[in-house]
Protein backbone atom coordinates (compact mmCIF):
# COMPACT_ATOMS: atom_id res chain seq x y z
CA UNK A 1 0.00 0.00 0.00
CA UNK A 2 1.24 3.43 -1.16
CA UNK A 3 0.79 6.69 1.03
CA UNK A 4 0.43 10.41 -0.61
CA UNK A 5 -0.24 13.18 1.21
CA UNK A 6 -1.45 16.54 -0.98
CA UNK A 7 -2.24 19.93 0.20
CA UNK A 8 -5.31 21.63 -1.25
CA UNK A 9 -5.38 24.19 1.44
CA UNK A 10 -3.11 25.92 4.43
CA UNK A 11 0.10 25.79 1.76
CA UNK A 12 1.24 29.05 1.32
CA UNK A 13 -1.32 30.82 2.77
CA UNK A 14 -2.61 30.73 6.60
CA UNK A 15 -6.21 29.70 5.92
CA UNK A 16 -7.74 27.20 4.48
CA UNK A 17 -6.50 23.86 5.67
CA UNK A 18 -7.07 21.15 3.48
CA UNK A 19 -5.13 17.83 4.19
CA UNK A 20 -5.78 14.82 1.37
CA UNK A 21 -4.23 11.20 2.20
CA UNK A 22 -4.21 8.88 0.16
CA UNK A 23 -3.50 4.93 -0.08
CA UNK A 24 -4.75 2.18 -2.17
CA UNK A 25 -7.53 1.50 -0.02
CA UNK A 26 -8.77 4.72 1.56
CA UNK A 27 -9.03 8.10 1.17
CA UNK A 28 -9.15 10.78 4.22
CA UNK A 29 -9.15 14.87 4.65
CA UNK A 30 -8.07 16.44 7.50
CA UNK A 31 -9.76 19.55 8.48
CA UNK A 32 -11.70 21.43 5.85
CA UNK A 33 -10.75 25.42 6.17
CA UNK A 34 -12.26 28.19 4.23
CA UNK A 35 -9.96 30.72 2.89
CA UNK A 36 -9.69 34.21 3.98
CA UNK A 37 -7.83 37.71 3.55
CA UNK A 38 -7.36 38.56 0.17
CA UNK A 39 -9.95 38.41 -2.85
CA UNK A 40 -7.86 36.09 -4.70
CA UNK A 41 -7.74 33.70 -1.72
CA UNK A 42 -11.76 34.27 -0.85
CA UNK A 43 -12.10 33.34 -4.66
CA UNK A 44 -10.43 29.59 -4.10
CA UNK A 45 -13.33 29.00 -2.12
CA UNK A 46 -15.62 28.72 -5.32
CA UNK A 47 -12.95 26.90 -6.86
CA UNK A 48 -12.94 23.31 -7.37
CA UNK A 49 -10.92 22.07 -4.63
CA UNK A 50 -8.52 19.68 -6.10
CA UNK A 51 -9.94 16.29 -5.42
CA UNK A 52 -13.75 14.99 -6.16
CA UNK A 53 -15.47 15.22 -2.47
CA UNK A 54 -17.23 12.09 -3.42
CA UNK A 55 -14.23 10.27 -3.70
CA UNK A 56 -13.14 11.20 0.30
CA UNK A 57 -14.40 8.58 2.38
CA UNK A 58 -14.01 10.26 5.89
CA UNK A 59 -12.55 13.40 7.35
CA UNK A 60 -10.72 14.31 10.90
CA UNK A 61 -11.28 18.16 12.19
CA UNK A 62 -8.87 19.75 14.30
CA UNK A 63 -10.79 22.55 16.10
CA UNK A 64 -13.57 24.13 14.96
CA UNK A 65 -12.47 27.76 13.98
CA UNK A 66 -13.84 28.12 10.23
CA UNK A 67 -10.28 28.49 8.58
CA UNK A 68 -9.99 24.60 9.26
CA UNK A 69 -13.92 23.92 9.56
CA UNK A 70 -15.68 26.54 7.60
CA UNK A 71 -15.32 24.41 4.40
CA UNK A 72 -17.13 21.45 5.31
CA UNK A 73 -21.08 22.53 4.34
CA UNK A 74 -19.60 23.09 1.28
CA UNK A 75 -17.52 19.61 0.72
CA UNK A 76 -20.98 18.27 1.84
CA UNK A 77 -23.19 20.55 -0.77
CA UNK A 78 -20.61 18.86 -3.25
CA UNK A 79 -21.16 15.26 -2.64
CA UNK A 80 -19.16 14.47 0.77
CA UNK A 81 -21.00 11.71 2.65
CA UNK A 82 -18.46 10.25 4.96
CA UNK A 83 -18.25 10.55 8.93
CA UNK A 84 -16.47 13.47 9.96
CA UNK A 85 -14.42 12.38 13.44
CA UNK A 86 -13.28 15.04 15.66
CA UNK A 87 -13.61 15.42 19.48
CA UNK A 88 -16.76 16.24 21.77
CA UNK A 89 -16.31 20.07 22.11
CA UNK A 90 -15.30 20.20 18.33
CA UNK A 91 -18.40 19.05 17.34
CA UNK A 92 -20.26 21.30 20.21
CA UNK A 93 -18.67 24.29 18.78
CA UNK A 94 -18.88 23.42 15.02
CA UNK A 95 -22.41 23.23 15.32
CA UNK A 96 -22.50 27.46 16.47
CA UNK A 97 -19.78 28.25 14.17
CA UNK A 98 -21.13 26.84 11.02
CA UNK A 99 -24.64 28.11 11.31
CA UNK A 100 -22.98 31.45 11.53
CA UNK A 101 -20.89 31.16 9.24
CA UNK A 102 -23.73 29.97 7.14
CA UNK A 103 -25.89 32.57 8.41
CA UNK A 104 -23.33 35.79 7.55
CA UNK A 105 -22.49 34.73 4.27
CA UNK A 106 -26.22 34.95 3.83
CA UNK A 107 -26.69 38.26 5.26
CA UNK A 108 -23.59 40.02 3.43
CA UNK A 109 -25.17 38.59 0.23
CA UNK A 110 -28.14 39.89 1.06
CA UNK A 111 -26.64 43.37 2.03
CA UNK A 112 -25.08 42.99 -1.22
CA UNK A 113 -27.60 43.27 -3.33
CA UNK A 114 -29.48 45.54 -1.20
CA UNK A 115 -26.63 48.34 -1.55
CA UNK A 116 -25.39 46.99 -4.90
CA UNK A 117 -21.76 46.43 -4.26
CA UNK A 118 -20.81 43.27 -5.33
CA UNK A 119 -19.88 42.80 -9.20
CA UNK A 120 -22.21 39.63 -9.06
CA UNK A 121 -25.76 39.94 -10.01
CA UNK A 122 -26.85 38.13 -7.76
CA UNK A 123 -24.78 38.30 -5.08
CA UNK A 124 -25.23 34.60 -3.40
CA UNK A 125 -23.48 32.73 -0.58
CA UNK A 126 -21.13 29.73 -0.83
CA UNK A 127 -23.59 27.84 1.21
CA UNK A 128 -26.75 28.13 3.06
CA UNK A 129 -27.93 27.28 6.34
CA UNK A 130 -29.73 24.10 5.32
CA UNK A 131 -26.22 23.19 4.00
CA UNK A 132 -24.43 23.32 6.99
CA UNK A 133 -26.94 22.00 9.08
CA UNK A 134 -26.79 18.89 6.98
CA UNK A 135 -23.02 19.20 7.15
CA UNK A 136 -23.46 18.84 11.24
CA UNK A 137 -25.07 15.39 10.73
CA UNK A 138 -21.90 13.59 9.28
CA UNK A 139 -19.74 14.80 12.85
CA UNK A 140 -19.08 11.83 14.99
CA UNK A 141 -17.55 12.69 17.82
CA UNK A 142 -14.42 10.38 20.22
CA UNK A 143 -12.79 11.15 23.25
CA UNK A 144 -8.98 12.47 23.03
CA UNK A 145 -6.73 9.57 23.53
CA UNK A 146 -9.48 6.96 21.96
CA UNK A 147 -7.82 5.47 18.86
CA UNK A 148 -10.26 5.28 16.03
CA UNK A 149 -9.55 2.28 13.01
CA UNK A 150 -12.44 3.95 10.28
CA UNK A 151 -10.79 1.76 7.63
CA UNK A 152 -8.15 -1.56 7.53
CA UNK A 153 -4.66 -0.68 8.23
CA UNK A 154 -5.58 3.03 9.74
CA UNK A 155 -5.47 3.89 13.47
CA UNK A 156 -6.41 7.54 14.25
CA UNK A 157 -6.02 9.37 17.86
CA UNK A 158 -6.75 12.95 18.94
CA UNK A 159 -4.34 14.12 20.88
CA UNK A 160 -5.10 18.01 22.72
CA UNK A 161 -3.04 20.46 20.66
CA UNK A 162 -4.65 23.78 23.47
CA UNK A 163 -5.74 26.68 21.55
CA UNK A 164 -9.03 26.66 21.79
CA UNK A 165 -11.71 24.27 23.63
CA UNK A 166 -11.49 20.73 21.86
CA UNK A 167 -8.61 21.11 19.58
CA UNK A 168 -6.02 18.45 18.28
CA UNK A 169 -3.79 17.24 16.38
CA UNK A 170 -4.63 13.97 14.89
CA UNK A 171 -2.29 10.96 15.06
CA UNK A 172 -2.77 8.57 12.01
CA UNK A 173 -0.89 5.22 12.22
CA UNK A 174 -0.90 3.67 8.29
CA UNK A 175 -0.04 -0.20 7.54
CA UNK A 176 2.00 -0.58 5.01
CA UNK A 177 3.87 -3.66 3.48
CA UNK A 178 7.42 -2.19 5.00
CA UNK A 179 6.23 -0.36 7.87
CA UNK A 180 3.69 1.37 9.78
CA UNK A 181 3.61 5.08 8.85
CA UNK A 182 3.35 7.91 11.30
CA UNK A 183 1.76 10.96 10.28
CA UNK A 184 0.89 13.50 12.84
CA UNK A 185 -1.63 17.07 11.68
CA UNK A 186 -0.74 19.69 14.84
CA UNK A 187 -3.62 21.36 13.75
CA UNK A 188 -2.76 25.26 15.57
CA UNK A 189 -0.65 24.37 18.62
CA UNK A 190 -1.65 26.58 21.44
CA UNK A 191 0.12 28.78 23.67
CA UNK A 192 2.43 27.43 26.84
CA UNK A 193 1.49 28.96 30.59
CA UNK A 194 -1.22 31.31 29.43
CA UNK A 195 -4.92 31.59 31.22
CA UNK A 196 -7.69 29.70 30.02
CA UNK A 197 -6.58 26.50 27.43
CA UNK A 198 -4.29 24.28 28.71
CA UNK A 199 -0.45 24.00 27.26
CA UNK A 200 -0.45 21.13 24.26
CA UNK A 201 0.60 17.88 25.03
CA UNK A 202 3.87 16.84 23.67
CA UNK A 203 4.49 15.75 20.41
CA UNK A 204 3.77 11.97 19.77
CA UNK A 205 6.14 10.13 18.29
CA UNK A 206 5.88 10.25 14.10
CA UNK A 207 7.84 9.55 10.95
CA UNK A 208 5.92 12.67 9.21
CA UNK A 209 4.68 16.37 10.99
CA UNK A 210 2.12 18.25 9.13
CA UNK A 211 3.09 21.89 11.07
CA UNK A 212 1.21 25.30 11.54
CA UNK A 213 3.37 28.00 11.16
CA UNK A 214 1.15 31.63 11.94
CA UNK A 215 3.44 32.97 13.96
CA UNK A 216 6.59 31.24 12.66
CA UNK A 217 8.76 34.13 12.25
CA UNK A 218 7.91 36.45 15.23
CA UNK A 219 7.81 36.15 19.52
CA UNK A 220 4.95 37.28 21.35
CA UNK A 221 5.54 40.25 23.69
CA UNK A 222 7.15 38.87 27.23
CA UNK A 223 4.47 41.24 28.93
CA UNK A 224 1.29 39.31 30.68
CA UNK A 225 -1.81 39.90 28.64
CA UNK A 226 -3.30 41.17 31.68
CA UNK A 227 -0.70 44.05 31.33
CA UNK A 228 -0.75 44.50 27.54
CA UNK A 229 -5.01 45.05 28.01
CA UNK A 230 -4.42 47.34 31.03
CA UNK A 231 -2.07 49.39 28.91
CA UNK A 232 -3.95 49.67 25.70
CA UNK A 233 -6.97 50.58 27.93
CA UNK A 234 -6.40 53.11 30.25
CA UNK A 235 -6.22 56.02 28.52
CA UNK A 236 -9.26 55.26 26.12
CA UNK A 237 -11.39 55.50 29.17
CA UNK A 238 -9.89 58.35 30.56
CA UNK A 239 -11.23 60.07 27.63
CA UNK A 240 -14.22 58.42 27.76
CA UNK A 241 -13.60 56.76 24.26
CA UNK A 242 -15.05 53.77 22.85
CA UNK A 243 -12.57 51.00 23.11
CA UNK A 244 -13.88 48.24 20.12
CA UNK A 245 -12.43 44.79 20.22
CA UNK A 246 -12.86 42.88 17.52
CA UNK A 247 -12.57 39.15 18.31
CA UNK A 248 -13.22 35.79 17.29
CA UNK A 249 -16.07 34.35 19.00
CA UNK A 250 -14.43 31.11 20.29
CA UNK A 251 -11.58 31.25 22.17
CA UNK A 252 -10.51 34.95 21.47
CA UNK A 253 -13.55 36.18 23.47
CA UNK A 254 -13.35 34.13 26.66
CA UNK A 255 -9.95 34.77 26.70
CA UNK A 256 -10.55 38.60 26.55
CA UNK A 257 -13.28 38.49 29.44
CA UNK A 258 -11.75 36.05 31.70
CA UNK A 259 -8.21 39.19 31.41
CA UNK A 260 -10.95 41.74 31.93
CA UNK A 261 -12.44 40.23 34.64
CA UNK A 262 -9.34 39.92 36.68
CA UNK A 263 -8.00 43.42 35.96
CA UNK A 264 -11.33 44.81 37.33
CA UNK A 265 -11.34 42.52 40.34
CA UNK A 266 -7.73 43.72 41.17
CA UNK A 267 -8.96 47.36 41.01
CA UNK A 268 -6.24 48.07 38.06
CA UNK A 269 -8.98 49.01 35.22
CA UNK A 270 -12.30 50.70 35.86
CA UNK A 271 -15.71 48.87 36.25
CA UNK A 272 -16.61 50.76 32.42
CA UNK A 273 -19.53 48.95 30.96
CA UNK A 274 -18.59 46.04 28.67
CA UNK A 275 -20.63 44.88 26.02
CA UNK A 276 -20.85 41.54 24.10
CA UNK A 277 -21.88 41.86 20.72
CA UNK A 278 -21.77 38.37 19.37
CA UNK A 279 -24.68 36.21 19.96
CA UNK A 280 -22.08 33.02 18.99
CA UNK A 281 -19.64 34.64 21.51
CA UNK A 282 -22.59 34.03 24.54
CA UNK A 283 -23.29 30.55 23.12
CA UNK A 284 -19.50 29.50 23.18
CA UNK A 285 -19.28 30.47 26.52
CA UNK A 286 -22.05 28.26 27.44
CA UNK A 287 -20.19 25.46 25.54
CA UNK A 288 -16.64 26.20 27.12
CA UNK A 289 -18.52 25.91 30.85
CA UNK A 290 -20.09 22.97 29.68
CA UNK A 291 -17.09 21.55 28.84
CA UNK A 292 -15.02 22.77 31.54
CA UNK A 293 -13.30 19.71 32.46
CA UNK A 294 -11.76 19.39 29.01
CA UNK A 295 -8.70 18.40 28.49
CA UNK A 296 -7.80 21.96 26.24
CA UNK A 297 -8.52 23.96 29.37
CA UNK A 298 -6.88 25.20 32.10
CA UNK A 299 -7.46 22.41 35.25
CA UNK A 300 -8.18 25.43 37.28
CA UNK A 301 -11.22 27.26 35.97
CA UNK A 302 -13.77 26.18 38.31
CA UNK A 303 -17.25 24.69 37.71
CA UNK A 304 -19.19 28.24 37.82
CA UNK A 305 -17.50 28.48 34.24
CA UNK A 306 -19.72 31.27 33.26
CA UNK A 307 -19.11 33.47 35.97
CA UNK A 308 -15.27 32.68 35.90
CA UNK A 309 -15.25 33.86 32.44
CA UNK A 310 -17.60 36.97 32.45
CA UNK A 311 -17.18 40.12 34.52
CA UNK A 312 -20.11 41.12 36.73
CA UNK A 313 -20.89 44.39 34.39
CA UNK A 314 -21.15 42.63 31.22
CA UNK A 315 -24.06 43.00 29.06
CA UNK A 316 -24.99 40.84 26.57
CA UNK A 317 -26.28 41.50 22.72
CA UNK A 318 -28.16 38.52 20.33
CA UNK A 319 -30.86 40.77 18.39
CA UNK A 320 -29.59 42.80 15.20
CA UNK A 321 -32.00 45.51 17.19
CA UNK A 322 -30.03 45.54 20.39
CA UNK A 323 -26.58 46.21 18.25
CA UNK A 324 -27.74 48.72 16.55
CA UNK A 325 -28.65 50.70 20.08
CA UNK A 326 -25.28 49.80 21.41
CA UNK A 327 -23.75 51.79 17.93
CA UNK A 328 -25.46 54.77 19.26
CA UNK A 329 -24.13 54.65 23.19
CA UNK A 330 -21.80 56.99 24.42
CA UNK A 331 -18.34 56.01 25.91
CA UNK A 332 -16.22 55.05 28.33
CA UNK A 333 -16.86 51.37 27.01
CA UNK A 334 -15.52 48.38 25.81
CA UNK A 335 -17.29 46.85 22.56
CA UNK A 336 -16.15 42.94 21.91
CA UNK A 337 -17.83 41.46 18.66
CA UNK A 338 -17.11 39.24 15.77
CA UNK A 339 -15.52 39.01 13.54
CA UNK A 340 -11.71 38.98 14.46
CA UNK A 341 -9.99 39.86 11.54
CA UNK A 342 -12.90 42.54 10.83
CA UNK A 343 -14.00 40.35 8.01
CA UNK A 344 -17.69 40.38 8.36
CA UNK A 345 -20.41 40.59 10.96
CA UNK A 346 -21.55 43.40 13.42
CA UNK A 347 -17.79 44.60 14.19
CA UNK A 348 -18.28 46.43 10.91
CA UNK A 349 -20.83 48.40 12.00
CA UNK A 350 -19.15 49.30 14.91
CA UNK A 351 -15.79 49.86 13.26
CA UNK A 352 -17.45 52.39 10.98
CA UNK A 353 -18.46 54.66 13.72
CA UNK A 354 -15.43 54.08 16.28
CA UNK A 355 -12.90 55.01 13.29
CA UNK A 356 -14.01 58.25 12.79
CA UNK A 357 -13.25 59.64 16.53
CA UNK A 358 -9.64 59.77 18.02
CA UNK A 359 -11.38 59.15 21.29
CA UNK A 360 -11.99 56.17 20.57
CA UNK A 361 -9.61 52.68 20.01
CA UNK A 362 -9.66 49.45 18.05
CA UNK A 363 -7.84 47.00 19.79
CA UNK A 364 -6.68 44.21 17.78
CA UNK A 365 -6.07 40.97 19.32
CA UNK A 366 -5.60 38.62 17.53
CA UNK A 367 -3.35 37.35 13.97
CA UNK A 368 -4.52 39.63 11.10
CA UNK A 369 -3.93 37.71 7.38
CA UNK A 370 -3.10 39.96 4.29
CA UNK A 371 -6.17 41.01 2.78
CA UNK A 372 -8.47 41.85 6.32
CA UNK A 373 -9.06 45.15 7.51
CA UNK A 374 -7.13 44.60 10.46
CA UNK A 375 -4.10 43.91 8.33
CA UNK A 376 -4.78 47.24 6.03
CA UNK A 377 -4.74 49.11 9.34
CA UNK A 378 -1.20 47.59 10.71
CA UNK A 379 0.22 48.62 7.03
CA UNK A 380 -0.43 52.42 8.07
CA UNK A 381 -3.72 52.89 5.05
CA UNK A 382 -5.23 56.12 5.73
CA UNK A 383 -9.31 54.09 5.54
CA UNK A 384 -10.19 51.14 5.28
CA UNK A 385 -13.52 50.35 2.94
CA UNK A 386 -16.46 49.13 4.96
CA UNK A 387 -19.38 48.27 3.13
CA UNK A 388 -18.35 50.10 -0.13
CA UNK A 389 -17.49 52.91 1.88
CA UNK A 390 -13.91 54.61 2.54
CA UNK A 391 -14.04 55.05 6.08
CA UNK A 392 -10.80 57.41 7.37
CA UNK A 393 -8.79 56.06 10.93
CA UNK A 394 -8.82 59.16 13.24
CA UNK A 395 -9.54 56.59 16.17
CA UNK A 396 -6.21 55.09 17.74
CA UNK A 397 -5.53 51.38 17.10
CA UNK A 398 -3.32 49.08 19.04
CA UNK A 399 -1.99 45.18 17.89
CA UNK A 400 -1.87 42.51 21.03
CA UNK A 401 -0.22 39.69 20.20
CA UNK A 402 -0.18 38.15 23.82
CA UNK A 403 -3.65 37.31 23.10
CA UNK A 404 -3.14 35.21 19.86
CA UNK A 405 -4.31 31.38 20.62
CA UNK A 406 -0.83 30.29 18.56
CA UNK A 407 2.13 29.96 19.54
CA UNK A 408 4.82 31.61 18.50
CA UNK A 409 8.18 30.56 16.72
CA UNK A 410 10.08 29.69 20.04
CA UNK A 411 7.30 28.02 21.39
CA UNK A 412 6.64 26.04 17.74
CA UNK A 413 9.99 25.08 18.44
CA UNK A 414 9.85 23.81 22.40
CA UNK A 415 6.19 22.14 20.63
CA UNK A 416 8.62 20.16 17.71
CA UNK A 417 11.01 19.71 20.84
CA UNK A 418 8.86 18.00 23.15
CA UNK A 419 8.39 14.79 21.12
CA UNK A 420 12.03 13.84 23.48
CA UNK A 421 15.22 12.82 22.06
CA UNK A 422 16.34 13.31 18.64
CA UNK A 423 15.38 9.77 17.64
CA UNK A 424 11.90 10.64 18.34
CA UNK A 425 11.39 13.56 16.23
CA UNK A 426 10.16 13.77 12.92
CA UNK A 427 11.92 12.48 10.40
CA UNK A 428 10.38 14.60 7.92
CA UNK A 429 8.10 17.93 8.68
CA UNK A 430 5.63 19.41 6.48
CA UNK A 431 5.31 23.80 7.15
CA UNK A 432 2.14 25.23 6.68
CA UNK A 433 -0.72 26.99 7.60
CA UNK A 434 1.42 30.39 6.88
CA UNK A 435 1.98 33.20 4.95
CA UNK A 436 5.37 32.77 2.82
CA UNK A 437 7.63 34.13 5.24
CA UNK A 438 6.84 32.37 8.41
CA UNK A 439 6.42 29.04 7.07
CA UNK A 440 9.97 29.85 5.49
CA UNK A 441 11.48 31.45 8.80
CA UNK A 442 10.14 28.09 10.32
CA UNK A 443 11.51 25.66 8.30
CA UNK A 444 14.77 27.07 8.35
CA UNK A 445 14.77 27.36 12.15
CA UNK A 446 13.49 23.58 12.31
CA UNK A 447 16.56 22.75 9.78
CA UNK A 448 19.05 25.02 12.38
CA UNK A 449 17.77 23.85 15.55
CA UNK A 450 16.93 20.24 15.01
CA UNK A 451 18.41 19.08 11.54
CA UNK A 452 15.13 18.49 10.42
CA UNK A 453 14.22 17.57 6.68
CA UNK A 454 11.43 20.30 6.03
CA UNK A 455 9.23 20.86 3.20
CA UNK A 456 7.12 24.26 2.68
CA UNK A 457 4.40 22.99 0.02
CA UNK A 458 2.43 25.48 -1.97
CA UNK A 459 -1.74 24.80 -3.15
CA UNK A 460 -1.61 21.54 -4.84
CA UNK A 461 1.90 20.04 -3.97
CA UNK A 462 1.44 16.20 -3.46
CA UNK A 463 4.42 13.72 -1.93
CA UNK A 464 4.80 10.38 -2.13
CA UNK A 465 5.78 9.09 1.32
CA UNK A 466 6.78 6.04 0.90
CA UNK A 467 9.33 7.30 -1.17
CA UNK A 468 10.59 10.13 1.85
CA UNK A 469 10.90 7.13 4.15
CA UNK A 470 13.01 5.65 2.02
CA UNK A 471 15.64 8.32 1.29
CA UNK A 472 15.51 9.61 4.97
Amino acid sequence: MTTRLSFHGGAGTVTGSRYLVETDSFRFLVDAGLFQGLKKLRERNWQDPGFDPKSVDFMFLTHAHIDHAGYLPRLVKDGFRGPVYCTRATRDLAQLMLMDSAKIQEEDARYANKKGFSKHRPALPLYTSNDAAGALGFMEPVDYGEWLEPAPGLKVRFVNAGHILGAAMVEAHIDTVSRTQRIVFSGDVGRYGVPLHSDPDPLPDCHFLVMESTYGDRAHRAETIEEQIREALIDCVDRKGIALIPSFAVGRSQLVTLCLRQLIKAGRLPDVPIHIDSPMAVDATRIYSTHIRDLSLDGDLSDDGQSRLFPSNVKFHKSVEESIELNKLPGPRIIISASGMLTAGRVLHHLKRVLRDKRNLVMLVGYQAAGTRGRAMLEGKKTVRVHGEDVPINAQFISISGLSAHADKDELLRFVQSAGGSAEQPDTIFVTHGEPRSSAALATTLKEKLGSRTFTPELGDSYDLDELLAGS
